[in-house]
């Protein structure tokens, strides 16, 4: 006999079953074979399963809320992400309490306290750039509230995830780059403890290393806003070999680029090709005109929205987690050479 709580994992993970089927099975679910209902109650009784009664009491007083955490609203791929949010609840009959992080961690945290008090029944979560530590999101789950991540992603919590695909499409925008004669690609990279970060830059090295081309470290920089573009941009320009191109991590980092290369008195593309990631109102309004990565904000909104609101209808917090992931396209415009 086990010691200490039993979960539907422990018993999936001995039967060498999912979670959920566990879950069907105990609920007489008619999809389950008798042959596994058979085994999984046998198990439950042998290792007096007892369900969550906390968290059930929580999932059967409904609000009726939805909880969002952003880290800004003003982004481009955040507004849209927030429209796909607001079209699925609308439907399904919840409304949406919205909340800033402001990319702060201390911020997310009394966010997070601030939804457990208003008993939302699920919750949407893009992190701050500032998490590590991510127990906050633990104790929503421990109330049994379901939790959905997207964009910026948890690893270390058994959540479901709806990303976009980083690497693939940073692979893209530096192959396009070196299929249009750039040779010296510089890369303004997010923080490396995030997942998105990790993903970029890995893309970014893969389209170097499929071309043989060197990676040189010191054109990989951590930058990953306007301001930090205006003041890091500069220390790539007075290299002995300025790069040919730079590729930015989002899309006011490669505005902000653009900025100081023509400050700088340098010719956009044709001293300098630029690419960004995220096609809002400053990529096509700029000048010239930035060439990007659609990251199809609102895709992605509807698809966690769908899925939180899934596993809320559920009722069950013991579920095998999922990732969804939305691809990118590459959009050529007046900063890349043709």
């Amino acid at each position: 006999m086990r010691s200490g709580q039993v979960t539907i994992k422990d018993i999936a993970k001995e039967l060498g079953i999912s979670a959920s089927t566990v879950s069907r099975a105990l609920k007489d679910h008619p999809d389950i074979s008798a042959k596994t209902k058979e085994a999984v109650n046998e198990l439950a009784k042998k290792w007096h399963y007892k369900p969550n009664a906390v968290a059930l009491s929580l999932r059967h007083s409904k609000s009726n809320v939805i909880g969002v955490i952003i880290p800004e609203i003003v982004h481009h791929f955040f507004s849209s992400v927030i429209s796909g949010i607001e079209k699925i609840a609308h439907e399904a009959g919840y409304n949406v309490m919205m909340f800033q992080s402001n990319e702060s961690y201390e911020r997310e945290m009394a966010n997070v306290q601030a939804l457990l008090s208003s008993r939302v029944d699920g919750v949407l979560v893009s992190m701050s750039k500032e998490t590590s530590d991510f127990s906050h999101f633990k104790e929503l789950r421990d109330n049994g509230i379901p939790v959905v991540f997207f964009d910026r992603v948890c690893n270390e919590l058994s959540s479901d995830n709806v990303i976009v695909d980083d690497f693939a499409g940073a692979f893209t925008a530096v192959e396009h780059l070196i299929n249009t004669g750039c040779k010296r690609i510089a890369h303004l990279s997010a923080p490396q403890h995030m997942l998105l970060g990790q993903n970029r830059q890995k893309g970014y090295r893969q389209a170097l290393m499929k071309h043989k081309l060197p990676i040189d470290d010191e054109l990989i920089i951590k930058c990953d806003s306007f301001e930090e573009a205006l003041e890091k941009t500069p220390d790539l320009l007075r290299l002995p070999q300025p790069p040919d191109a730079i590729f930015a991590v989002n899309e006011l980092t490669a505005a902000g680029a653009l900025s100081v290369v023509k400050k700088t008195g340098f010719k956009v593309p044709e001293d300098i090709s630029i690419i960004g990631f995220t096609d809002g109102v400053v990529s096509r309004t700029s000048d010239p005109a930035l060439t990007t990565l659609e990251q199809h904000g609102y895709e992605v909104g509807l698809k966690a929205s769908e899925l939180l609101v899934g596993r809320i209808k559920e009722g069950d917090m013991d579920y095998e987690p999922v990732t969804k992931v939305v691809k990118t396209n590459l959009i050529v415009r007046g900063s890349t050479k043709n």
